[in-house]
């Protein structure tokens, strides 16, 4: 595999949903979770959807539960939760593994092509993958780095795709 679009993933109806339908967007992935230190992350996450979505960003959430089984177990209270506290509006997708032996092929696409600090494996909830209009890994972050932390490396590709140098 050699882009994002590539990868076929689960809907929140447990849907195929192919990424090629984002191709030509950049995207934002991230796994999240519901009770973690950095869930108040999905406040910034849905500013930066806000923001730049009309420019063609789009922000994908993938939730997981492999870090202190932090997310709720069906999708549905998943949902609520997000929306209700965060007004989440962005996709979110069905519950994945984002490691370990049953990690989704989209994960293991993603570290493989942005290794982490220490080794390419997912460390925690809220580790983030900024993906440009080609489907290239174009950079990773840690779930420490809040979203508005990348919004210059965001803007970047939008200086970039409109021919600013950058």
């Amino acid at each position: 595999m050699t882009s994002v679009y590539e990868f076929t993933v689960k809907n929140t109806k447990g849907e195929d949903v192919s990424l090629d339908k984002f191709k030509g967007k950049p995207l934002l992935i991230v796994n999240t979770a519901s009770h973690c230190g950095f869930t108040p992350q999905f406040t910034e996450l849905q500013k930066l959807y806000e923001e730049y979505h009309d420019k063609g960003l789009e922000i994908l959430g993938f939730p997981c539960g492999q870090f202190n089984n932090q997310e709720f177990e069906d999708i549905d209270s998943t949902m609520e939760y997000c929306q209700l506290n965060y007004g989440v509006t962005f996709p979110m997708f069905a519950k994945i593994d984002v490691k370990g032996k049953d990690i989704h092929p989209l994960f293991q696409f993603l570290t493989s092509e942005q290794k982490g600090f220490l080794s390419n494996h997912i460390k925690w909830n809220f580790t983030k993958f900024l993906i440009d209009e080609e489907g290239t890994v174009v950079g990773r972050y840690a779930p420490q780095t809040t979203p508005l932390k990348m919004e210059q490396d965001i803007q970047k590709i939008f200086d970039r795709k409109i021919g600013i140098n950058v």
